[in-house]
C-alpha cells in the first residue's frame, strides 16, 4: 500500500474483489494496468481487499506477488487474513457431523459423489478424494482413506458429480441439504459445502468493520455465483463479462472481462 494522496480522493474507500475470473487474467497474473488502477486508488484514500473463495494457502502466493500487505478474506468468507503478518485473524469451522449428515442426503438423491475437502489453518492441506478433479492445478493431497476427510477440522468440502452439470448439483445440494450447510458455486467444477450462514458478504462485513468501513464505503467487483452476497452487500456491485448470468442479472453495472482489464477500467473511470 502506499501513503494517501491529499490532492485526490476515491469515491469508495472499501474496494473489494474476487481473484479468479476477476482481479487475475487467464494466466493467473494482474495486469500492469490493473496494478497501476488499484495502487492510484488506494493513493486515493481506498483500501483494496481480496475476497476469494480460495483459501489462505491458495491464496497466499498470489498476495505476496502483489505485494499486498493488508486484510484478505479467504475461504468463502471463513478465514480473515493479514497478508502482512501471515497470520489468521479469525476462521470459522464446518461442523463436520453436520457435513456428514448434508453428504449422505445429498448422495441420497443424486448418487455417489466425487469429494474434496480444505482442512482449517494457514497451512490447511486440500484433499482429494478418488474422481474429483482440481481446477487450476492447484496443490492437493490424495486422500486414499475416507476416514481422514474427518480426521481434522475443516472450512469447507467440495463436491463434483459425473454427470450433473454444476448448476444441477448445486441445486440438487441446496435443496436435500440446505438447512444444514451453505452450498455456493464457485467456479467452473467447484461446488462447495460451507458453515450455514457462511458468505463472502459475512467476511467481507467483518473485515470492514475491523478497518472502521462500512457497506456504504464499498464498490465490489465479482464473476460467479458466490459474489451475489458480497456485491449485494455492497453500495455498487461490478460484474465482469465473464461473469456467470446469476451474477451479471444482480450487478450494479458490467464491466469488461478479467483478461480486458475490466477493474481497471471501472476504477479509471471513478478516479476521473
Amino acid at each position: 500500500m502506499t501513503d494517501t494522496d491529499p490532492g485526490a480522493r476515491f469515491p469508495y474507500r472499501l474496494i473489494a474483489t474476487d481473484l479468479d475470473g476477476t482481479l487475475l487474467r487467464g494466466d493467473g497474473t494482474v495486469s500492469p494496468r490493473t496494478r497501476a488502477a488499484l495502487d492510484a486508488a488506494t493513493r486515493a484514500g481506498a483500501s483494496h481487499v481480496v475476497v476469494t473463495g480460495r483459501q489462505v494457502p491458495w491464496t497466499r502466493h498470489v498476495l505476496d506477488d502483489l505485494g499486498y500487505r493488508g486484510l484478505a478474506v479467504c475461504g468463502q468468507g471463513a478465514q480473515v487474513y493479514h497478508a502482512g503478518e501471515r497470520r489468521l485473524l479469525t476462521s470459522v469451522t464446518l461442523d463436520r457431523s453436520l457435513a456428514g449428515v448434508a453428504l449422505a442426503k445429498i448422495e441420497a438423491e443424486t448418487g455417489p459423489l466425487y469429494l474434496a475437502a480444505g482442512r482449517d489453518g494457514l497451512d490447511g492441506e486440500v484433499l482429494v478424494g478418488p474422481g474429483y478433479e482440481v481446477v487450476g492445478g492447484l496443490p492437493a493431497t490424495p486422500l486414499t482413506d475416507a476416514s481422514e476427510l474427518w480426521s481434522a477440522p475443516l472450512n469447507k468440502i467440495y463436491i463434483q458429480h459425473p454427470t450433473l452439470s454444476d448448476e444441477a448439483l448445486a441445486e440438487a445440494a441446496r435443496r436435500t441439504a440446505g438447512d444444514l450447510v451453505a452450498v455456493t458455486l464457485s467456479g467452473a467444477g467447484i461446488v462447495e459445502l460451507l458453515p450455514l450462514g457462511l458468505s463472502k458478504a459475512t467476511g467481507l462485513s467483518l473485515t470492514a468493520r475491523r478497518l472502521g468501513l462500512r457497506a456504504a464505503d464499498a464498490l465490489a467487483f465479482g464473476d460467479m455465483p458466490n459474489d451475489v452476497p458480497m456485491l449485494a452487500w455492497a453500495a455498487r456491485g461490478v460484474a465482469m463479462a465473464n461473469a456467470h448470468a446469476e451474477l451479471r442479472s444482480v450487478a450494479d453495472e458490467v464491466t469488461t472481462s478479467n483478461d480486458e482489464d475490466g477493474v481497471a477500467l471501472v476504477l479509471e473511470r471513478l478516479s476521473g
